[in-house]
């Protein structure tokens, strides 16, 4: 059996390979594929440079495969494109089976990072293929504690409770995906243990003896602020936006999907920060 697995030179990429290796699968059924390989050389598996643009080599290194871990593009505003070209590679391909990793509520929310999920969800449900969808929750490594430690938490979400999990955990829930039966045409809501983010700043204080506060601002402020650390307009915006649906729910999903996938609870955001710390 051939996995291939795009983005692979990501964070989430090396974790979901590390995980497939983990439960078994030999290195030599897999192919990572991305832009930086020497980022995976060390893991014994196949490694090919291509990118989501290059329809050509995704379409070469698909050949075969039996299934296919479509990692999201990093870029917003550059992942329709990119992803009709991982689908329609997939699709040429005839590959067994695609599992994509999706945000939260893709079909029903109004965050605007959302919006090329669901566009991507339908082309993949559009094509014909076997898929799975793993609606991928926030990662604790979004908030970084030793940054939260130096500068405080700052938002605009309220209080809006976030389904938190470390990376680690999503990627071991994808590689079960691959690797385990009965996912087949299924979505899956993933998310581990929810905190506001007062909350999270709160136990970033208790392990660290350190005072950590969470300023809460009106979307518009949060804007600015992010824009005057140096981030584009745009995506201020939308990472803005982020925190404004925060607030009304959107980042909220109960634990079943993602513990079902892994076998066992999820990750304890305390955990999670005392590994990072």
């Amino acid at each position: 059996m051939t996995i291939v697995v795009t983005g692979a030179t990501g964070h989430l990429g090396r974790l979901a390979i590390e995980s497939l290796l983990a439960k078994g699968v030999p290195a030599g059924d897999i192919v990572g594929l991305g832009r930086q390989v020497e980022k995976i050389a060390d893991l014994g598996i196949t490694v090919k440079k291509v990118s989501y643009e290059d329809q050509e080599g995704l379409r070469a290194a698909f050949e075969n495969a039996d299934k296919v871990l479509f990692i999201s593009a990093s870029e917003p505003g550059k992942r329709i494109a990119q992803h009709t070209n991982v689908v329609e590679a997939a699709k040429a391909a005839n590959v067994g089976l695609l599992v994509y990793t999706s945000a939260p509520k893709a079909d029903t929310t109004d965050m605007k990072l959302a919006g090329e999920h669901a566009v991507t969800e339908k082309l993949i449900k559009d094509s014909g293929l076997p898929y799975v969808i793993l609606r991928n929750g926030w990662y604790v490594e979004n908030y970084p504690a030793d940054q939260a430690v130096a500068q405080g938490l700052v938002g605009a979400s309220g209080d809006g409770r976030i389904s938190l999990a470390p990376r680690a955990d999503y990627a071991e829930a994808a590689a079960a995906a691959l690797v385990t039966e009965g996912h087949e045409g299924k979505t899956y809501e993933l998310g581990g243990e929810a905190l506001t983010k007062a909350e999270l700043a709160a136990e970033i204080s208790r392990q660290t003896g350190k005072p950590v506060t969470y300023t809460d601002l009106d979307v518009d402020k949060y804007t600015e602020l992010l824009v005057g650390v140096g981030l584009p307009r745009e995506a201020a915006e939308v990472f803005a936006d982020v925190d404004r649906a925060t607030a009304a729910g959107a980042l909220f999903v109960p634990r079943d999907d993602l513990e079902k996938l892994l076998g066992r609870p999820a990750t304890p955001v305390a955990t999670a920060i005392k590994a990072a710390l």
